[in-house]
């Protein structure tokens, strides 16, 4: 994986699975970019290029005094950049670049200084999970679950990844009616990935969690989203919801 790959999938894991935000898609002048708000509350902004990303991070007086007290912590470049920018009414408006993982490491701080992460991790109480990490017990897809939250989850699975009839049925990973093995030709990559390997699951595996360990989105796209379709159409079906 390149370096600005990594920057996109960990930029996803730690958006999506430290906080609950609404992702809003706009423009910054002609630059399509993804604004994760509370409420009408922007924490912060993304403007999408093709190799890189531009993070906009505006920075109040209580958060200006709480990076000042660890500006040394951060690259030159950026402490650099807060010294020359002018504060205007509403903060301390910084636009970085981030195309490495060095520099959104930085970012990531400044973004922990903007918000706490206010994301709580999905009740562990009677989950079910796939062999890759994915909770059976939250899938549209699953036996297990009653019809009325099949219902409930459907508007948001149709959010994220298109209206669909959603149909299939599944119980479960690696149990008799598991869709997986309906037809062995075709089955899902992940489980295809352990036969060749010979291993249970995907966890045994020493270059877990890889791309092909991962069905939620990997990266951001310019399309709007609530926290709520995030929650339920994206977590259930990510390793471990992005925690390990």
């Amino acid at each position: 994986m390149k370096e600005f790959e990594k920057v996109k999938f960990e930029t996803v894991k730690f958006m999506r699975g430290k906080y609950r935000l609404d992702e809003v898609a706009g423009m910054y002048y002609d630059i399509p970019c993804i604004r994760f708000r509370q409420g009408k509350k922007t924490i912060l902004s993304i403007n999408l290029h093709e190799d890189h990303y531009d993070f906009q991070v505006v920075l109040g007086k209580a958060e200006r005094e709480k990076f000042e007290a660890v500006k040394h912590e951060f690259p030159l470049e950026i402490q650099e950049l807060y010294d020359r920018e002018r504060t205007l009414h509403d903060g301390k408006w910084l636009l970085i670049r981030v195309e490495d993982l060095k520099t959104y490491e930085a970012v990531k701080k400044l973004i922990l200084i903007k918000k706490n992460p206010n994301r709580k991790p999905l009740s562990k109480e009677n989950a079910v999970y796939g062999k890759c990490g994915h909770r059976c017990d939250l899938c549209v897809h699953y036996t297990g679950i009653t019809e009325e939250f099949r219902e409930m989850l459907i508007p948001h699975l149709n959010a994220v990844y298109g209206v669909s009839e959603w149909d299939m049925r599944c119980s479960g990973c690696d149990t008799p009616n598991c869709h997986c093995y309906q037809d062995r030709l075709e089955l899902c990559e992940p489980l295809k990935c352990l036969h060749i390997k010979q291993l249970d699951n995907c966890f045994g595996c020493k270059n877990y969690p890889c791309e092909q360990a991962t069905v939620g989105y990997r990266q951001l796209e310019h399309k709007s989203i609530s926290a709520d379709d995030v929650t339920w159409a994206i977590l259930p079906y990510v390793p471990y919801q992005y925690e390990q």
